[in-house]
């Protein structure tokens, strides 16, 4: 049975005991879709959201010409099962 919060569920608790869970960090555009196919381990939601944080700073910070605010950010569990999104323009803010 998963945690059910109100962005959707996440399986880290089986028959009472703490479990890992494998989220993928998917991306999207209006140009497209950029698929995660190994994923992270987290222990719970804060580290899945610190996880989504991470990734988007990472993808901002790298040299090239893409304009990241548009993108979104998400997260899904093993069954691909969205847990949440993340906009990149929340994490990186807007242009003025």
């Amino acid at each position: 049975m998963g945690v059910q919060t109100a962005e959707g569920s996440v399986g880290l608790f089986r028959g009472g005991r703490r479990k890992m869970a494998h989220i993928y960090l998917h991306r999207s555009s209006e140009r497209g879709v950029v698929l995660d196919h190994s994923g992270s381990d987290v222990a719970d939601l804060a580290e899945a959201r610190d996880c989504a944080k991470r990734a988007i700073h990472s993808l901002v910070m790298a040299p090239g010409p893409e304009d990241w605010r548009e993108w979104i950010l998400h997260v899904s569990d093993e069954e691909g099962e969205e847990i949440f999104a993340m906009p990149f323009a929340s994490v990186v803010g807007r242009a003025h």
